[in-house]
Formats: C-alpha cells, sequence, structure tokens
C-alpha cells in the first residue's frame, strides 16, 4: 500500500499538500473547511501585531493563468487572530500552521509569542513578504544578518518549531537559508511570490493592481521555485516545503524530488478549489505506483543523486 504520510519537525501529516499562506485561510471555517477537503496541513494567513487593512482593490489579476497579487497583508487583530487560531486548532483535521510577520525584529518575538498560546502545529515567520520591510527598505528576508536576527528573536519567545518562509527575489537564497539554519529555523518554506511585477490594461494605460505592483505566483514561476528548493535542501539539513505553481501529482513528485518534505499548493486551490488536495494526492499516488515506490521516503531529494 503506498504511504503518502511525510514529517515536518515531529509533526506528521498525512500527505504532502499543504495550504499556504494567504489562500483560503482567512478564517478559522475556511482552515477547517480546507483540512476535511484531504490538505496534509493548513496555514493561516499572515499574522500581525496590530489590525491592517491592506490594499484597496484591485488586489489580484489573472495574467496567464498565473496570479499577480499585492493583497497588503490584510488582517484582524492580534486578539483577534489568536482566538480564531485557537478554534482553528482545535477542530482542524490536519495540522495547523501559525504563519505571521511583524514590522521590527522585536515584533517578530511579540507575535510569536502571542500566537503560540493558541499551539499551533508550527509557526512560519514570513520574513519575505514585500510589504513589511526592514529600516532600508527591503524585506527581512532579503539579509542573512537581519533573517539570523529574526529567527534567534523568535526562538527565544516560542518553543513551537519555526518555519522561516524565503523569498526567492534575492542574489543567493542558499546563503540565507543558511542563515536561518544556524540561527535556529526548524523548517524552511520556499518560495514566496516572484517579483515584484505588473500588468497595465491597455484601455486606460494604467496598471491594473491598486499598488501598481505585485508578486507572481502560480505556473509560470513553478521551474524558480523548484529551482530554489533543489538548491536550499543541498544548503541545509532541516526540512524544505517546496510551493510555488505545483497544480497536479506530477508538479508535487517534481517538488518531492527535487529536496521537498511537503509540497505547497496554493493559485491551483484559488482557481480549482480545496478538492485539488485529495486530487493531486491521487495523481501522486498514482505516479508513485508507476514507478515502483511504495513511500515519499524513497524518493525525496533523489534529483540531488
Amino acid at each position: 500500500m503506498t504511504d503518502l504520510s511525510t514529517e515536518l519537525c515531529g509533526v506528521r501529516l498525512r500527505n504532502p499538500t499543504v495550504l499556504p499562506a494567504g489562500i483560503l485561510g482567512v478564517t478559522a471555517a475556511s482552515l477547517i473547511a480546507v483540512s476535511s477537503s484531504g490538505a496534509g496541513a493548513v496555514t493561516t494567513k499572515s499574522i500581525g501585531p496590530e489590525k491592517r487593512a491592506g490594499h484597496i482593490n484591485p488586489v489580484v489579476v489573472e495574467v496567464d493563468g498565473s496570479l499577480l497579487n499585492a493583497v497588503g497583508l490584510s488582517c484582524p487583530s492580534l486578539d483577534e487572530s489568536v482566538e480564531s487560531l485557537k478554534k482553528a486548532v482545535k477542530e482542524a483535521k490536519a495540522p495547523v500552521i501559525a504563519s505571521f510577520y511583524g514590522r521590527s525584529v522585536e515584533e517578530f518575538g511579540i507575535v510569536a509569542e502571542r500566537i503560540s498560546v493558541a499551539k499551533p502545529a508550527l509557526i512560519e515567520a514570513n520574513i519575505s513578504c514585500p510589504n513589511i520591510e526592514d529600516d532600508f527598505g527591503k524585506p527581512f528576508g532579503t539579509s542573512c544578518e537581519l533573517a539570523a536576527k529574526v529567527v534567534s528573536e523568535i526562538k527565544n519567545k516560542s518553543r513551537i518549531p519555526l518555519i522561516v518562509k524565503l523569498s526567492p527575489n534575492v542574489s543567493d537564497i542558499k546563503s540565507i537559508a543558511a542563515a536561518v539554519e544556524d540561527a535556529g529555523a526548524d523548517c524552511i518554506a520556499a518560495i514566496n511570490t516572484v517579483g515584484p511585477g505588473m500588468y497595465i490594461d491597455i484601455k486606460s494605460g494604467k496598471p491594473v493592481l491598486s499598488n501598481r505592483m505585485g508578486g507572481m505566483s502560480g505556473p509560470s514561476i513553478r521551474p524558480i521555485a523548484v529551482r530554489c528548493v533543489y538548491d536550499i535542501s543541498r544548503t541545509v539539513d532541516i526540512p524544505v516545503i517546496g510551493m510555488g505553481g505545483v497544480r497536479c501529482g506530477r508538479d508535487a513528485m517534481e517538488m518531492l524530488l527535487a529536496g521537498a518534505s511537503a509540497v505547497g499548493i496554493g493559485t491551483a486551490v484559488w482557481k480549482n478549489g480545496p478538492d485539488v488536495f485529495s486530487q493531486v494526492c491521487a495523481e501522486l499516488e498514482k505516479h508513485m505506483n508507476a514507478n515502483g515506490y511504495v513511500s515519499l521516503k524513497e524518493f525525496i531529494g533523489t534529483a540531488h543523486e
């Protein structure tokens, strides 16, 4: 019998599929519903230190089958987010990952400590979103030194296993992965959106997104994501969650072969609904059977060989 289970930092997932942050994970009810649709784990929308409105519409536009978005990290108050997280942790049928952000190194620690009282299975530091920048106007995840400081601060405030979400928009993602591992990260998620990009409406002559620019996700970025996962997993010893353009079992298997222990599915959920998790798992199992694999452990990272 084919075994699709995998493990992240001691947390068992019934299958390797993960709902990433910001995709249908806005409320506890949506996380619970997705967990019932077959996802191996579900991630909350990034939780911040205070209520945030985000950008005004339009915040998402479809471009050649992929998505360009600039939502602006909208979120409710920290107290509301923690209460919603508690409900999701209690009722979801899969492990819950709590994504969060801060506007400073210290705020990352404060939010990590607050959300940890809800006892999510894992927490995920979003250091790669362009909407949250350091004092020099760059995302925290673009600097090895700053990324390491954020991780150290979080690890001082929470004992829950920490995932760090990295950006592809850097000159050397391997060095940043190594820096966060050395600082105490337990897992890496890669990648966040590629960009910034822009889409202009030729009738009005103006950018479609209210923020003018946004991050690209979906099938168009998958080769970049696969390369990043491959590079990162060759560099660090901690597990990697690969994400970026996964739509089917074949795409998921490619991520696993590149070295991912689990696979995020985001844009495909937005386009096809939460049933995509069970569909990807069924297709992945079919590919495994066709190639003589009984468990994921047999081929995770074998592209390195």
